[in-house]
């Protein structure tokens, strides 16, 4: 059959048609629409001959012509920043995996600042998405509550990270509780000489890990233990902060453990206690983690980290974009403890 040349909407370059397949197929075109949509009701014989039609035509629907049609346009826009961090590629496997499963496609957007953060969110909210994913430290008050007030979201979804802004939906695991189980392991383990290594500080949709490991030590020695931080979560950074923080202490002023705000910079913990200080791991510093990134796994680092549920995470963040109910969604998950050589 030769490529028909009208000017509908799902032909305007002159590509094959909705029509052209229903009429190989010998189906209607309603029957051909239905067919590519996930959830319609269709006989599977019917959806394999209409697939077959439009695989031997070359035929893909127009998305955009669907979405116009429909008030959902099933497109997400995913921002993140902070490609330093592995563990953000682990979030963005889960999270695409759990979304495309299920429907939804993503369009990826990386912020490079908090400057940019704000073009970033203008910029995907001009291309008809459902809902736009933060991943990561630029999106304070001030950008999320520009975004809510421009309305063009159905959604705004801030994961792995808690928001305390109303008008967003948090999907993260529950730092307090987390830090208390492994401020626990570290306390039961004999460790008395704490030292925190924190990550970037920020004013809204912040972890809670350091404020946790903190009170918890207040609590049980009166005193606050010793914390750096870097400013950002990286693993060469987080190296260079620790060695020039430890270099030239007395053996006796050293800390027992160094607990860190999440694996990247455990990672960059152990280079320095190895390499640069030619200290043993965990004889003479131990590390904890939080994340248990692949790396954290192998024999380099073999680090005692917290895993955090992602693959749960995800299909809960899929529930929330397909979900007609607006505040309360926001919910806390429970990860786990994962003792390794470290500490």
């Amino acid at each position: 059959m030769a490529p028909r040349s009208d000017s509908s909407p799902d032909d305007a370059f002159g590509n094959i048609t909705a029509d052209d397949v229903a009429a190989a197929a010998g189906v209607s075109r309603w029957t051909v629409n239905r067919a590519f949509k996930k959830h319609a009701s269709i006989s599977p014989a019917t959806r394999e001959k209409v697939m077959s039609a439009a695989a031997a035509l070359g035929y893909v629907p127009d998305l955009m012509a669907a979405s116009l049609a429909s008030a959902r346009s099933n497109l997400v826009a995913l921002l993140v920043d902070d490609f330093s961090n592995p563990h953000k590629l682990v979030m963005m496997e889960r999270l695409t995996h759990a979304l495309r499963r299920r429907g939804w496609d993503t369009l990826l957007v990386n912020t490079i600042d908090r400057e940019d953060a704000g073009h970033a969110l203008l910029g995907a909210s001009q291309r008809r998405v459902d809902a736009a994913i933060l991943i990561g430290i630029q999106f304070d008050d001030e950008v999320l509550a520009a975004a809510l007030h421009a309305r063009r979201f159905r959604k705004l979804i801030i994961f792995a990270r808690m928001s305390q802004h109303p008008n967003t939906v948090s999907i993260a695991v529950d730092d307090v509780r987390a830090m208390t189980e492994i401020a626990d392991y570290v306390y039961r383990r004999g460790y008395r000489r704490p030292l925190f290594l924190a990550g970037p500080r920020t004013h809204s949709a912040h972890l809670e890990r350091k404020e946790t490991f903190e009170a918890y030590w207040r609590q049980a020695f009166g005193a606050p233990p010793e914390s750096i931080a870097v400013n950002a979560y990286d693993a060469n950074l987080a190296a260079e902060v620790l060695e020039r923080a430890l270099r030239g202490r007395p053996r006796a002023d050293l800390p027992d453990i160094v607990v860190c705000e999440n694996d990247a910079l455990a990672m960059g913990a152990v280079d320095t206690i190895r390499h640069s200080l030619k200290l043993r791991i965990p004889e003479d510093i131990a590390v904890t983690g939080f994340d248990d990134v692949p790396q954290a796994r192998g024999p380099n680092y073999r680090l005692t980290t917290y895993r955090q549920p992602l693959t749960e995470m995800a299909e809960y963040l899929v529930d929330v974009l397909e979900s007609d109910t607006g505040p309360g969604l926001s919910r806390a998950f429970t990860g786990t403890l994962i003792p390794r050589d470290s500490a």
